[in-house]
């Protein structure tokens, strides 16, 4: 049987030939080790072919965003958010979010995303980690009342921005983790704090991009 690192090195090569993944702890949430994209294969840079493969499906499960660390490392410092409540973490990504709620004490963490290279990502990620998140590819489809929402990354396109009125709706409590937008133009949304991430590995984006803000809708 192949390995977990082998597996999703199969899926990142769909788009990248010479891409692999490596275990590796994000400098925003050391604790949460992750298999993520390994910026050691890029000895030159992109062909055409690659890049044009790499704009038209970016692995966006293969790296560990600022926000999500972020977010994450939040969970982690106040465990109260979600313990022994039932959680979901919309675009989970590499999985860093819904990770770090199983770690906090969440009595059920459902990763959501719609990319089965994620999901599969999350799967590996949570094994790495040891501890238990259900899959969900389907936002629409979740099965069940939830306690708490967790977003990380989210609203980068302005057509997302109905997202903050469906994650009021589907949980009593919305964590919600952004580095790009300064007014989210809800003030249900309760700004908690302010940290500093960066993109891991490092994509060097724009500083301001580093800097992510935490919200909070619902109860305390």
């Amino acid at each position: 049987m192949l390995k977990t690192d082998a597996l999703l090195n199969q899926r990142m090569q769909r788009t990248l030939a010479r891409g692999r993944v490596a275990r590796t702890a994000p400098s925003g949430c050391p604790t949460l080790p992750l298999y993520l994209f390994d910026p050691a294969v890029l000895e030159g840079p992109l062909s055409h072919d690659e890049a044009q493969a790499v704009v038209a499906e970016p692995a966006y499960w293969s790296f560990c965003w600022a926000s999500g660390q972020v977010l994450a490392q939040y969970l982690l410092d106040h465990p109260d958010t979600v313990a022994g409540r039932r959680v979901i973490d919309f675009g989970s990504g590499s999985g860093v979010v819904a990770i770090a709620a199983a770690r906090a004490g969440a009595s059920e963490v459902v990763a959501c995303d719609i990319d089965a290279d994620a999901l599969a990502a999350v799967a590996a990620n949570a094994r790495l980690n040891d501890v238990a998140v259900t899959l969900c590819d389907d936002w629409h489809g979740r099965v069940g009342a939830f306690d708490v929402v967790t977003a990380a990354d989210v609203l980068y396109d302005p057509e997302n921005r109905p997202l903050l009125a469906e994650f009021r709706a589907a949980a009593p409590s919305v964590l919600l983790a952004d580095s790009r937008v300064k007014d989210l133009g809800d003030d249900r949304y309760v700004l908690q704090t302010v940290g500093e991430g960066r993109t891991w590995p490092d994509l060097h984006e724009f500083e301001e991009f580093n800097r992510v803000r935490i919200y909070r809708a619902g109860p305390e």
